[in-house]
């Protein structure tokens, strides 16, 4: 990008539109963001999740390109987050894994998992083994309930609507001109050589599915209960072979519990046998959740590409979209910020390369 005082428009207030918008004005860019919702992200994906930063625990699951922007983010975020106007809850106490005995087969699959994890990518620190004496020590509230567990160091969690309500205060006061409750696409928006803006960024997620066909919605239901009687101090994960359970304990006792993942776009209410499920998982952890409130549950569809991988795509000089981030959003934005910024500024990306990240431009289109 030239000068610095280059109009920029962003396409979506989720949490890169969010982050994009307003790194971009700090940089003295002038920023135009349109949103189909309003300043609480009440439509965005970024709103019903956890927000838990756990590279190795989520290799399980995914690529190492992932698990590496994961890893970047742990670094990122309390840089991002110290200049915000509001606070917003940061921890970094590592990830707890317990499994009930009958599960012990499924744990030492994922244990191993993990240790080959380690081993591609010796940056990240391996998991500890805890026996229940050393559980207890490590998380007090669960002294005597599991034989046996994995401490995951130095991954963290934040609070995913706290950041989202930070970032709506910080683009206004840098001057981003924000059109809440306007949807726009690109179609929507002229083109620099007509007059419009010198570059477009499409943060739609879902909502760019008419210019990104291939995108999907991956539906996830969370929980969250208030259980000011329960005391777990970092993300607890239960092994189970059909719904792997998460508790993600946030400040003044709430709790954000999730498992579920759907091939579906429905975003109806959560269904009766996913909070069970839910629910009976969370009170095998711990006794003390019969008690909580259950605050709210809540369902929502995450942006997923074929590859369950995120991508960076430029269909044509001076636009870019940023879309697919699935599961991942929170463990992945800053790393995924960053390689936009340095596409913008060098043409070309490093940190991409070192994330396995795909940035599909013109020339891409045509050899492939």
């Amino acid at each position: 990008m030239s000068p610095h005082s280059s109009p920029v428009v962003v396409l979506g207030a989720g949490l890169m539109g969010r982050l994009l918008a307003w790194v971009l004005a700090q940089r003295g860019h002038v920023v135009d963001l349109y949103d189909a919702g309003g300043p609480a992200a009440e439509q965005s994906a970024a709103t019903v999740a956890a927000a838990m930063l756990a590279p190795l625990a989520e290799s399980a699951i995914t690529e190492p390109g992932v698990v590496r922007m994961g890893q970047y983010a742990l670094q990122r975020w309390p840089e991002l987050i110290a200049d915000l106007p509001e606070d917003v809850f940061f921890q970094q106490q590592g990830t707890l894994i317990v499994w009930h005995r009958q599960d012990a087969p499924e744990a030492q699959r994922l244990r191993a998992r993990l240790g080959r994890t380690v081993q591609q990518i010796p940056e990240l620190p391996p998991a500890d083994d805890l026996d229940a004496r050393a559980l207890a020590a490590v998380e007090p509230a669960l002294s005597g309930r599991f034989a046996q567990g994995l401490l995951l160091p130095q991954e963290g969690q934040l609070d995913n609507r706290q950041l989202l309500k930070a970032l709506a205060s910080a683009i206004d006061r840098a001057g981003v001109r924000c059109h809440w409750n306007t949807p726009r696409s690109p179609a929507d928006i002229p083109a620099r050589s007509d007059g419009g803006p010198s570059l477009l960024l499409d943060c739609r997620g879902l909502g760019a599915r008419s210019d990104w066909q291939m995108l999907r919605g991956v539906r996830g239901e969370v929980v969250r209960i208030h259980a000011p009687d329960v005391q777990l101090q970092r993300p607890t994960r239960l092994v189970h072979p059909r719904y792997p359970i998460y508790i993600a304990p946030k400040q003044n006792g709430v709790f954000v519990i999730g498992a579920t993942e759907i091939e579906s776009e429905d975003r109806s209410p959560v269904s009766v046998r996913s909070t069970l499920e839910l629910l009976s998982a969370a009170y095998a952890v711990h006794p003390g959740f019969a008690e909580a409130r259950v605050i709210e549950a809540a369902t929502q569809c995450r942006p997923t590409l074929p590859d369950n991988l995120p991508a960076i795509r430029i269909p044509r000089p001076g636009v870019l979209e940023v879309n697919g981030l699935y599961r991942h959003g929170f463990m992945i934005a800053p790393a995924m910020l960053d390689c936009v910024l340095q596409w913008l500024e060098c043409g070309h990306s490093t940190l991409a390369r070192r994330f396995d990240l795909n940035i599909e431009t013109p020339a891409s289109h045509a050899l492939a």
